[in-house]
């Protein structure tokens, strides 16, 4: 049974009024703790009833199910149109109405991305790994729309504050991008604090994607509405989806 209402985070972004989206918290499911309650995982220890009932509750609010993922951290991009079952990828784009894009996260950054004419979308699962092996650059690029027509959100995340890498993760950036030096800040000795928005956003504006939103949101420490992996370990996942009205 839901413990309350679910509750959602929907993108103040320019894009056209047929380009929809939301990112969901972990509020108005049927799952218990850990998983509590809006758990849409169901690759993470929940009882597969309850997210087959929470996944059902999210349907009711989108205009079919969603394209769901298996995530690797990768770069692979699916294309919505004529996909079939789970592909394994980590983002996901889409020409026409018909498809809900979604990716799942606890602590990953969820990345939108629309053309400004609709004529396009797309969405990306964007982990550290994921960011510095360049998924956000290939999903702009399976878009087919020239990047400077893109916009892109950024949905809830780790924040800097909680994020704790080593070296040789700062050293993936700036060995790519010597100005994503700015994205980490000193911690203990051999640990930095990492950015995922900023790294993001520095790659989002070297692919030519000028207009970038969101962002804010701590899936670490807003324990109330976010899931986060890091924080607890076991734990539910988030779904951030996206799809284009016909």
């Amino acid at each position: 049974m839901q413990s309350q209402p679910m509750a959602f985070i929907r993108p103040d972004w320019p894009v056209p009024a047929r380009v929809r989206a939301l990112a969901t918290t972990r509020a108005g499911g049927a799952s218990s703790a850990p998983f509590a309650s809006l758990n849409l995982g169901d690759h993470v220890g929940d009882d597969p009833a309850h997210v087959a009932q929470n996944r059902a509750l999210l349907a009711r609010v989108l205009p079919r199910a969603p394209l769901w993922l298996a995530q690797v951290h990768g770069t692979r991009v699916v294309e919505a149109e004529g996909a079939e079952g789970v592909p394994t990828a980590d983002a996901a784009v889409a020409h026409s109405a018909g498809a809900v894009l979604a990716v799942l996260t606890a602590d990953c950054l969820p990345v939108l991305l629309a053309a400004r004419d609709a004529s396009a979308i797309g969405i990306a699962h964007a982990g550290w790994r994921g960011l510095a092996s360049g998924v956000v650059e290939a999903a702009v690029a399976r878009m087919n729309v020239a990047p400077s027509r893109v916009v892109a959100w950024l949905g809830p995340a780790i924040g800097q504050g909680a994020f704790e890498v080593g070296d040789e993760v700062r050293e993936t950036f700036v060995a790519q991008d010597v100005g994503a030096g700015s994205a980490f800040t000193r911690g203990k000795p051999g640990k930095w604090q990492a950015d995922l928005e900023t790294l993001a956003r520095r790659r989002l504006a070297a692919a030519g994607v000028g207009e970038i939103h969101g962002g804010g949101y701590c899936t670490f420490t807003d324990s109330e509405r976010f899931f986060s992996f890091r924080r607890d370990g076991r734990t539910g996942r988030m779904a951030t989806l996206i799809w284009l009205e016909a």
